[in-house]
Parts: structure tokens; C-alpha cells; sequence
């Protein structure tokens, strides 16, 4: 018969493992929690495991805890599959990997989490859109957890002035998944020293949540104004231009309400970046889809047109790239990023590369076509052109220059590569529209593959191509059944990845589908 253990074999080790990225004090969290279970008479290990830089991989923080009966035991260094008692995730794809790597179990494994995404670089380098389902991940989550709590913690750090390290402490005392007071978790806080005040607000509204409470909105000071349908109540500036862009919000009014909300989205987005009058010639183009549509296809074609037509008039340029780096907005929202604090001084250095084609597509078209018609010309200016450039846009010099190329959007019709791109947005459109009468959904997937098109300098060149690409297949599927999925699949696959070989697998198939039937 085996002898009764004594009370430090018996007493159970508490194991809890946290994944964070660099920036978001997972290492702060750690000692926090080791305070904690030490303030309350456990012995406690915390170890940590560094991850890869740029979103390959997370560091892993591991922490064992026990009640201290006077023997110390033997903890382990790093988590094990189907062993971890609490998972921690400052991200939500954290906890999707956390479940794939077997440390959350169904039997027993609370799993607390932020639900805010964090992109990976796998997800960035997809030419398309590579972000991963964040709804799999939430029902994944639930099957293989014993507990899942999940709420945008980053925001309410934010909105309190602190780290998401206070979020995930107050959901993991709200959770009462270890044994200790709210008290002694806000005095392993308070015991830090620094950003105190902050990190007990985050702390407490994550509490709060975490036990199913929601703070209440607090009472509007004045009585609430309510937008107009078209969202042009939320618009300011000179009278004059207020009733430009009232003129424009009625005729998206006059459209079928299934277009309402992407046309005024496109129509926002054109205005911001030209002028009152691009907004005009914006909604001229959408008129025509608008008018060519049916309330049968559930407006697909004029929704597609409103989102794509958007895009493709505010083309990059480097007259764009200089008005988006020196506006008030984001100068504040980079101060809110690196966390500036007052009186603080911020330094930023913007990184140019601008090519003889940049150069000549912010000249008057008609010099800016003599000189790339003239290779001798154009090779002789891009040597003393193409090379980077580092401007301090916090020095005068530096900010005014960026200003004065921002500011030549005044003039940008009269510009090389505004002919340029609205001779292709109209070529392209055109396409588009004449397939409507005989395939609807292949003029609709036209539409859909402007989505190709991105970019700026080198980057814009490759998208142009695989776009070129794509529609080179026209002549090969038009008149079949299933166009449309052709088109689509090809657009698919030159989304997929960079250098384009999965494109020239599907082109090669539909090519061979077209000799076939012949």
C-alpha cells in the first residue's frame, strides 16, 4: 500500500502560458501575475520563450504557481500539449495558433483573448486579401476551450490611455480563473510605479467585461443630430463647396437604395482625394452602370461599379503620397502610435524613390510625353532622378517640399498620368459595360478585377500586368456558360501570390479548355 503524500506533493501547480507580440508588455503581464500569486502566498516561476520578429511568431510566457507549504516544487520551463491551465492571447490569431499547437484543451483550458487582429506577414504578403477568418477562429475557439472569453481589449486600452498588458490582466481577474481578490491584482499595478492611474482604468473596464458588464454610454450633452440617408451631415467646410456636395449626396439619393451606401462611400473617397468637381464625374461614370442594372441581380453591377470606379480614380502618385504625408491627421495619428507625450519632440523621416516615370507623370502631358519618347532624354534625367531620398518632414525644408508636390493636385488634370490612367479606367470600363446585354456576370466580374490594380511606382507596373493578364482570357471564355467563374478564378490566382505563377497555371488551363472545345 503507498504511503499518504504529504501536503507539497498534493497541492496542485497552477499553469498559465501568455502569447504576445513585441509592444504589447506581454513581459510586464508576466511579472504582474507573478506578484500576484506571490502577494497571496503562492510560490510562482515565470520563463519566457522569444518569438520571431515582424508577426512570424509570438513570445511565449510561461507561469507555474503553487501554494507555498514551505517545500519548494518543481516547475517546468516551458508549456506542454494538453498541460496548460490558462492561455492568454493578445491577439486572436495568437489563440488560433495557441489551439493548433494543442495548449488549449476542452477539459480544462480557460482561454482569454483580445479580439482585435494583428495582421501576420503571411497574411501581408498575399497580394490580395490574405487575413485569415477571424469568425473560424471564435468557433474554434469555443469547441476547444473549457472557457472562452474574447473581447477587443486593445480598445479599451486605448480608449484608457494604456498597454493591452492592463486589458488582459483585468479579463484574467474577471475570469476568476486563479484564486485571487481584484485587490491583489490592482496592487501588483499600483506597486509598478508608472502609468498607474491608466493601466487601473484599462484594468477595471477589462474587469468589468470580463464578468459580462458593460459600461454605459454616457448621456449626450446636447440632443443628437440624426445623419441624413445620403451622410452628408457629417460633412464641413466653405458654404460654397456644402452645396456642391450636397448636389452630389441628392443624386445618390435618386439611385436605387441597394447603391446608396457603397456610391456615397466611392463619392467621399473621390472628393478627399481631388475636389467637388471629380465627385461629379465620378457619379457621371456610375449613371451609366446605374442605368444599364436591374433590380433582378440585386444591383451587383452598379455596387461593383461604385466600388471599383472609386479606386481606380484615386490612383497613387506621388501627388497623393505627399498630400497624405503632411495632412494634420496623420501627424496625429503617428504622435498616438509611438505614444508622443507632451512637450516630447517627434522626428520623421519619409523615404521617396521616385523613377523617370513618376517624374514625367507629374508633368503637363504634353512634356511629359516628349521626354519618354525620347529615350536618350528620359535615361539621361532618370540617373540623376532614380535614387532614394530621406526628407525630415518635422524640418521646414523638408515639410514644405512634400507640401508643394501634395498641393499640384490642383492641377493634376492637366497631368501625364492622369491622361494615362483615365484613358485605361475608360478602356477598362467601357469593356465592362458592353458584356452587360449579353452576360451580366461576366460585365460584373470585370468590374471586379479593377481590384487588381494597386499600388504605387514598381508595384503599380506588376498589378497592371496581372491585370492585363486576366482579361487577356476574354477572347478565350466569352460566349460560355461559365465566363464569369473563369474570370474570377484567374483574378483568385493572380491574388494569390506575387511572382504570378499560380496565374500562369490557370491561364494555361483555359487555354487548353479553348483548344478542347474547338
Amino acid at each position: 500500500m503507498r504511503p499518504k503524500s504529504g501536503a507539497a506533493d498534493t497541492e496542485p501547480v497552477i499553469k498559465l502560458a501568455l502569447l504576445a507580440v513585441g509592444g504589447q508588455g506581454g513581459g510586464v503581464l508576466a511579472d504582474w501575475i507573478t506578484d500576484v500569486a506571490e502577494r497571496n502566498g503562492y510560490v510562482a516561476q515565470s520563463t519566457s520563450v522569444a518569438g520571431v520578429a515582424q508577426r512570424t511568431g509570438a513570445t511565449i510566457y510561461y507561469v507555474e504557481m503553487a501554494r507555498d507549504t514551505g517545500r519548494l516544487p518543481v516547475f517546468a520551463l516551458s508549456p506542454s500539449q494538453g498541460d496548460v491551465d490558462i492561455l492568454i492571447a493578445a491577439e486572436l490569431m495568437e489563440a488560433g495558433r495557441a489551439i493548433i499547437r494543442g495548449f488549449v484543451t476542452p477539459d480544462r483550458t480557460t482561454l482569454i483573448t483580445s479580439s482585435h487582429r494583428i495582421a501576420a506577414v503571411s497574411e501581408k504578403i498575399e497580394p490580395g486579401d490574405g487575413r485569415a477568418s477571424s469568425s473560424k477562429v471564435h468557433a474554434t475557439a469555443e469547441a476547444a476551450s473549457k472557457r472562452f472569453i474574447a473581447f477587443d481589449m486593445e480598445k479599451i486600452a486605448a480608449d484608457n490611455g494604456s498597454m493591452i498588458s492592463a486589458s488582459l490582466l483585468g479579463a484574467l481577474a474577471g475570469s476568476d480563473a486563479l484564486p485571487f481578490t481584484r485587490e491583489s491584482y490592482e496592487q501588483a499595478i499600483g506597486a509598478g510605479g508608472r502609468g498607474v492611474k491608466a493601466s487601473l482604468a484599462a484594468f477595471g473596464a477589462a474587469f468589468d467585461r470580463a464578468r459580462g458588464k458593460v459600461a454605459p454610454r454616457p448621456e449626450p450633452a446636447e440632443p443628437a443630430i440624426v445623419e441624413p440617408a445620403s451622410g452628408a451631415g457629417r460633412v464641413a467646410g466653405p458654404q460654397k463647396l456644402l452645396q456642391g456636395w450636397q448636389a452630389l449626396a441628392a443624386r445618390i439619393d435618386r439611385m436605387p437604395a441597394a447603391v446608396h451606401d457603397m456610391a456615397l462611400r466611392g463619392l467621399r473617397k473621390v472628393v478627399d482625394y481631388q475636389d467637388i468637381a471629380y465627385g461629379s464625374e465620378y457619379l457621371d461614370r456610375l449613371d451609366k452602370a446605374v442605368a444599364l442594372d436591374d433590380p433582378g441581380h440585386a444591383h451587383a453591377l452598379s455596387i461593383a461599379a461604385a466600388k471599383h470606379l472609386a479606386n481606380a480614380l484615386c490612383y497613387d502618385d506621388m501627388i497623393r503620397v505627399a498630400d497624405l504625408k503632411t495632412r494634420s491627421t496623420r501627424d496625429r495619428r503617428v504622435r498616438k502610435e509611438v505614444g508622443v507625450k507632451d512637450g516630447s519632440i517627434l522626428q520623421v523621416t519619409e523615404y521617396f524613390h521616385p523613377r523617370i516615370e513618376e517624374f514625367c507623370g507629374t508633368l503637363p502631358a504634353g512634356l511629359g510625353s516628349y521626354i519618354e519618347s525620347r529615350p536618350k532624354l528620359a535615361g539621361f534625367l532618370d540617373r540623376r532622378i532614380n535614387h532614394g531620398r530621406r526628407i525630415r518632414t518635422d524640418s521646414f525644408a523638408g515639410f514644405a517640399a512634400l507640401w508643394f508636390i501634395g498641393g499640384l493636385r490642383r492641377w493634376r488634370r492637366r497631368l501625364l498620368r492622369h491622361k494615362v490612367e483615365m484613358t485605361h479606367v475608360d478602356r477598362w470600363y467601357a469593356l465592362a459595360l458592353g458584356y452587360v446585354p449579353q452576360d451580366y456576370a461576366l460585365a460584373v466580374e470585370i468590374l471586379n478585377c479593377r481590384r487588381l490594380i494597386k499600388g504605387y511606382s514598381d508595384t503599380h507596373v506588376r498589378a497592371q500586368s496581372k491585370f492585363d493578364r486576366v482579361l487577356s482570357a476574354l477572347d478565350l471564355v466569352k460566349g460560355r456558360a461559365d465566363a464569369a467563374d473563369w474570370i474570377r478564378r484567374l483574378r483568385e490566382a493572380a491574388l494569390k501570390d506575387e511572382k504570378g505563377d499560380m496565374l500562369d497555371g490557370a491561364l494555361k488551363t483555359v487555354a487548353s479548355l479553348s483548344n478542347h472545345s474547338v
